[in-house]
């Protein structure tokens, strides 16, 4: 959730009661929805927070999304800016973990920094599994986020990053900054706090799938069937990899 103290925009609400509550504690009202894709962890809780908070609700242009609601979404994609809150989002076409899954991103002034919603494309060390897409277009979207600024705040949807550290330290048991980020990380989540959002620039500097060009990555991805150190090749296998890792 993002507000401005009198409205709230919800993103990818697989639950109604945690929104309700929020909206009620803080004296929120719904000015609309924002949905990434199709799964049902995203968008389980919305048929019945529109029936307590009737308000508009963006999707996937090319996502089938359950019925009773989708016939009113708007559909959006690359093309795309959704306006809501007092902030202009553009819309990211990050096809890979479902076929037709899109990111917002928020560069406005009004920010303090940057806000990325990017789903199940991106997490803190890691990125989603590819149910729909190939690793070429997983390969692409990851690309696409990697190149936005630095400052951005990664809001991804699933707080998975401690075993997704677990598995990069495996990749590049030699990156120092990962290491530093772990140990930070572990000390947040026993502190029962969050270690999200993330930042674009560490998340650079750590996230295996976002490091498909690095030498040890590389050569990572290689023993573990890559065909060669092309990034998608190297990715591919990387994700591999991650599907079986215990």
């Amino acid at each position: 959730m993002l507000h401005d103290g009198r409205q709230a925009l919800v993103v990818d609400p697989g639950e109604a009661a945690p929104v309700l509550a929020a909206l009620e504690a803080d004296g929120l009202t719904l000015a609309g929805i924002l949905v990434t894709h199709h799964h049902g962890d995203h968008v389980g809780g919305i048929a019945e927070l529109l029936g307590a908070h009737p308000a508009p609700v963006w999707g996937p242009a090319s996502e089938k999304l359950p019925s009773g609601w989708a016939a009113a979404v708007h559909r959006v994609d690359a093309s795309s800016r959704v306006d809501l809150v007092g902030l202009s989002w553009q819309v990211l076409d990050v096809p890979g973990h479902t076929a037709g899954h899109v990111a917002y991103f928020c560069n406005d002034v009004a920010l303090v920094e940057p806000v990325l919603f990017c789903g199940d494309t991106l997490f803190s060390g890691g990125c989603g599994r590819l149910f729909e897409g190939t690793p070429a277009q997983m390969w692409s979207s990851l690309s696409t986020l990697r190149a936005l600024p630095d400052a951005t705040r990664v809001c991804c949807t699933h707080e998975y990053t401690l075993s997704n550290l677990r598995f990069a330290g495996t990749v590049e048991p030699g990156n120092a900054e990962l290491a530093l980020y772990a140990s930070h990380c572990k000390a947040l989540r026993d502190a029962g706090r969050p270690t999200l959002p993330a930042r674009l620039a560490r998340e650079r500097l750590i996230n295996p799938f976002l490091r498909c060009e690095q030498p040890e990555v590389q050569a990572a991805g290689l023993a573990h069937g890559a065909a060669s150190n092309d990034p998608v090749a190297v990715f591919a296998a990387l994700r591999q990899w991650k599907n079986d890792y215990r």
